[in-house]
């Protein structure tokens, strides 16, 4: 990808809305070099969509942490449906190393937090967990308003 490409989708990851004459002025190119550089990434499966931020989606959690997790033997899809089912899990990643899921946890108070990290490590093949508060984002790739 080129340095426009990427200028490109910096832009359209704040306003995908924004029309393409306003892409080219700020890009300081043509409107249809604009048009065409958004057509070749969609094709190149670069860009897969667009998508609505909901309030819901940008509003901060109080509390927000990330937990790693050991599991015993072959039950790693069986843990990630349980875990999938907790309203507090926003994110399931599989990783390497000595831990074999990272959970992103979010709620709206501590002794919650602490509810739903009593309840995953309950979880049958969950082995050990370790918890890190998460303080401030001061960098996200995520949307934001």
């Amino acid at each position: 990808m080129s340095d426009l490409d990427n200028r490109l989708i910096t832009l359209l990851r704040h306003d995908a809305r924004r029309s393409l004459s306003d892409l080219a002025v700020d890009l300081g190119v043509s409107r249809a070099t604009v048009r065409n550089r958004i057509e070749r990434l969609e094709r190149a499966r670069i860009i897969l969509g667009y998508t609505v931020i909901l309030q819901s989606d940008v509003v901060e959690v109080p509390v927000r942490g990330i937990t790693m997790i050991e599991i015993e033997g072959h039950v790693t899809e069986r843990v990630i449906r349980a875990l999938g089912g907790f309203p507090e899990v926003s994110a399931i990643h599989t990783t390497n190393g000595r831990w074999d899921l990272i959970v992103e946890l979010a709620t709206s108070s501590l002794g919650e937090f602490d509810s739903v990290l009593r309840r995953i490590r309950l979880v049958p093949g969950i082995t050990a967990s370790e918890t890190s508060l998460l303080l401030s984002t001061p960098r996200s790739a995520r949307a934001r308003l």
